[in-house]
């Protein structure tokens, strides 16, 4: 090494001088690569190489953005995920930028653990061409079986029946309520992916729920940050980070499986569900760079399944504890649906229009419950300008939903639960152009109208036929859990029939 050095004229060089300078030019490489222009968002002063993760608290991250913006202004920039971050909060500036400006903002960052996991693919987080095809084509077949249609009802309100006869065989004992609405919500997507239910006490469909619960709490991890930070040295390294990759391989071995058992009886002239009718797709081969292939196929399953249960889970688990700590809310609800749908039948989609209060407690759930405080994260296309700052392509882009759903400017008392926020003078429900739970623009989520569907029939039936309270000696909290969702710590309610 010593010869090496002398040939080339470095035999000044020591092993300090060589780490030094190689530390020198990591930070130059880092400032050049995080350098942010002079009309950027203001924000903290990120530190080198790990950016503003040790100023974040991960658990509550979408309180911390609130003191930054109250710091900054509501648009500040911050270094998360391993990238530039801006932030935009309030009503008005979400829906100037992911309405308005939609196009600016549409593509999905590639966050190096959801890119080694799935990568361009799937409806969640692919972009371009292939995202706007699958999109597309998920919307198209979906509909067809029923999303967002009445035809998909009587599904809706069988299963509303499962989940309340599993209910009676708790027998009025304290119980987690959030293991059997899981298993509820799961069918529904189940049903229109798969083309089955699955009965409660399925031991590979209890595991599979266990296993994307676990994938969703841990992708919201201290260790996946720490993943997105360095990539290249964690995905080597030993640890909790690696299980993430354990499970997500679990929930695709378990598409797979049903996937090919759908090849096996295929009939493109009887598809039965959104697998069938991909792979049809397949089979026609008409445009390979729209992402017809079995790859995609299972990771587009995959996310709908995913999303379509944890979503529709988490706002339920809400629901029934809002209900619970606000017993007077609770009776008020049920003495609605006992004077419009009485107890001879279950709550229709043509009760909704005449209970307005239940409608209202169900809106207000949704706003105080917040489960996806920061959105799905978005990433600029082009050089864009809000307000009076310049946003460079390829920032990843915050559009705090939790801003929006909490923002004073738009809510009569925002920090409190009150389904008087949706009705009207005369006692009527009325829509809030800041209720915006489900995103706005061009990414809003897919499934919104079959998720609104879901909690109005399975929340009306089960307050319908049961009055929950808390057990004797265990005190409810408010408190939440923060991973990619926002979820109520867990709890146990009791459930006794009326």
């Amino acid at each position: 090494m010593e010869a090496l050095y002398q040939v080339l004229g470095l035999e000044w060089l020591d092993y300090r001088s060589i780490l030094i300078f190689l530390f020198l030019f990591a930070l130059f490489a880092d400032i050049v690569k995080h350098w942010r222009p002079e009309d950027y968002p203001p924000g903290p002063w990120p530190i080198p190489f790990i950016g503003d993760i040790a100023r974040i608290r991960l658990s509550t991250i979408h309180l911390d953005f609130a003191q930054l913006a109250k710091k900054y202004g509501n648009i500040f920039s911050i270094r998360l995920f391993g990238g530039n971050m801006v932030v935009i909060n309030g009503y008005k500036l979400v829906k100037e930028a992911l309405a308005v400006r939609g196009e600016d903002y549409i593509d999905r960052p590639t966050v190096p653990i959801f890119d080694d996991l799935t990568g361009n693919s799937g409806l969640v987080l692919s972009n371009g061409y292939l995202w706007k095809q699958q999109r597309r084509f998920a919307l198209h077949t979906l509909r067809n079986f029923g999303l967002g249609k009445k035809s998909l009802e009587p599904a809706i309100q069988q299963e509303c029946q499962y989940l309340a006869e599993a209910l009676e065989q708790q027998k009025g004992e304290p119980f987690n309520p959030r293991i059997i609405l899981n298993k509820a919500a799961s069918n529904i997507i189940c049903c229109l992916v798969f083309g089955e239910r699955l009965e409660y006490n399925n031991k590979e469909h209890q595991r599979i729920l266990i296993d994307f619960t676990e994938l969703v709490e841990a992708q919201g991890s201290v260790w996946a940050q720490l993943y997105n930070i360095a990539p290249w040295l964690m995905k080597r390294l030993p640890g909790p980070h690696q299980k993430m990759f354990t499970l997500s391989q679990n929930i695709i071995n378990y598409v797979q499986v049903k996937i090919d058992k759908h090849r096996e009886t295929h009939d493109p002239s009887n598809p039965r569900d959104y697998i069938d009718c991909f792979l049809s797709e397949i089979a026609e081969k008409k445009d390979k760079e729209a992402g017809f292939d079995l790859k995609n196929l299972c990771i587009s399953a995959m996310d709908l399944f995913v999303a379509g249960t944890e979503t529709t889970t988490t706002t339920l688990t809400w629901a029934l504890l809002f209900m619970t700590y606000h017993p007077h809310i609770q009776e008020k609800v049920q003495a609605e649906i006992d004077a419009v749908v009485g107890s001879s039948r279950l709550p229709s989609l043509q009760d909704r229009d005449d209970l307005h209060y239940t409608n209202a407690v169900i809106h207000e759930v949704q706003r105080m419950g917040n489960i996806i405080p920061l959105n799905v994260l978005h990433m600029t296309t082009k050089d864009t300008t809000l307000e009076n700052y310049t946003i460079p392509k390829g920032v990843m882009v915050v559009g705090c939903l939790d801003s929006v759903l909490n923002d004073s400017t738009m809510w009569e008392t925002p920090d409190t639960f009150n389904p008087g926020h949706f009705l009207d003078e005369n006692g009527k429900f009325r829509k809030r152009e800041a209720f915006l739970p489900f995103s706005i623009g061009k990414r809003v989520c897919l499934g919104e109208q079959l998720a609104r569907m879901e909690l109005f029939l399975f929340f009306s039936g089960l307050l319908q036929r049961f009055t929950f309270s808390a057990p004797k000696g265990e005190p409810l909290t408010m408190e939440m859990d923060m991973s990619l969702v926002r979820a109520p710590k867990p709890y146990r309610l009791c459930a006794k029939l009326r």
